[in-house]
């Protein structure tokens, strides 16, 4: 017999949902058939399934050992096998955190590192999210059965900067319906190519190739895209450019660029392979100069209280603030310095 006390990020769904994450290569026909034998009870009483669970319930299951490991697929020798094939090693991956409290994470995303996973041998920040709540004791094996803390935004693997984690249900269902509404400011800093000296707004529309995993922005299509741009500092050669995503498509800020003329320094898809080869023999960047650099929340009740209108910025990377530092800018020096403060 196993018993299960409802916390809060379990509550508040159905019971047979609850049961179908619990054990998850369970039928359907199964968990009701135990329903109905009262094989599995919510507060030591017969249930139906379509109960509503609360916090503080109780949730008794009257089964062997052996049927809860074979319907939840985490035998040992199985637990151990899935890890490794997973990539386990994301659990143990150090995070640079900007911002934590009891409801979210802001963090710092490497280049290279998926936000979450496209495959089941990726490794993504959504795992090394749960590896450190692992490590820290904010989560336990047994919580993860049932939810799983994840992050919100999504960046491209190669695109660094913030990115929020919700660790309990209602910050991340508060989450997402802000990032869905749009009402969180976005701005990300770039390095283009040429020289732009006044501020812009470029709008189009976007298509996609998922053959080839690229964009093209047109004059016509089904997805609108804009985005906002304010020079920073530039020369004759480059511009470092702050750009406010306004809709948030894939490849949005490289594509847009792209197509006004001025490619983001290290882009591989959408930038000017010359250019970026004179700045990988210099500097050995290889991915694009994209930051997801500042933050501001519109203003939130609890759960996300603590960060309501307020603002984080995330340092940018090494390499990039090499090239910032480095460059010989004719205008806006100290903005560009100031970047990093």
């Amino acid at each position: 017999m196993r018993e299960i006390i409802i916390k809060e990020n379990e509550a508040g769904q159905r019971l047979d949902k609850f049961l179908k994450k619990y054990m998850k290569e369970a039928p359907a026909s199964f968990f009701y058939k135990m329903l109905r034998k009262k094989n599995i009870v919510l507060n030591g009483k017969k249930a139906g399934g379509n109960e509503k669970l609360a916090v503080g319930d109780q949730v008794k299951l009257f089964l062997s050992d052996d049927t809860i490991s074979k319907f939840s697929g985490e035998a040992p020798e199985k637990r151990k096998a899935d890890k490794e094939k997973a990539g386990g090693g994301a659990m143990e991956l150090p995070l640079e955190i900007i911002y934590e409290d009891s409801q979210i994470m802001l963090l710092n995303k490497p280049a290279g590192m998926l936000s979450q996973k496209a495959g089941k041998t990726d490794v993504s920040m959504v795992e090394a999210v749960q590896g450190y709540l692992l490590r820290s004791g904010q989560i336990t094996e047994e919580e993860l059965r049932t939810f799983r803390p994840s992050v919100c935004n999504r960046l491209d693997r190669n695109t660094s900067g913030l990115i929020t984690a919700g660790k309990t249900l209602a910050a991340l269902q508060q989450l997402s319906q802000v990032f869905q509404e749009r009402t969180v400011e976005k701005w990300y800093l770039c390095i283009v190519k040429g020289c732009v000296r006044e501020s812009g707004s470029i709008r189009g529309f976007l298509t996609k190739d998922e053959r080839t995993n690229q964009v093209a922005v047109g004059s016509r299509g089904k997805t609108a895209i804009e985005t906002d741009y304010v020079p920073a500092a530039w020369n004759d050669e480059m511009t470092l450019l702050k750009v406010h995503l306004i809709t948030g498509k894939t490849h949005q800020i490289r594509a847009h660029l792209a197509s006004i003329g001025h490619p983001i320094l290290g882009d591989p898809k959408y930038g000017d392979s010359r250019w970026n080869g004179r700045y990988q023999k210099k500097y050995g960047i290889c991915t694009q100069m994209l930051h997801a650099w500042h933050l501001t929340f519109p203003v939130m009740e609890a759960p996300l209280e603590a960060v309501s209108g307020h603002t984080y910025e995330a340092p940018v990377p090494e390499k990039f603030w090499q090239i910032i530092k480095e460059t010989k800018w004719q205008h806006g020096i100290q903005e560009a310095l100031e970047v990093q403060h």
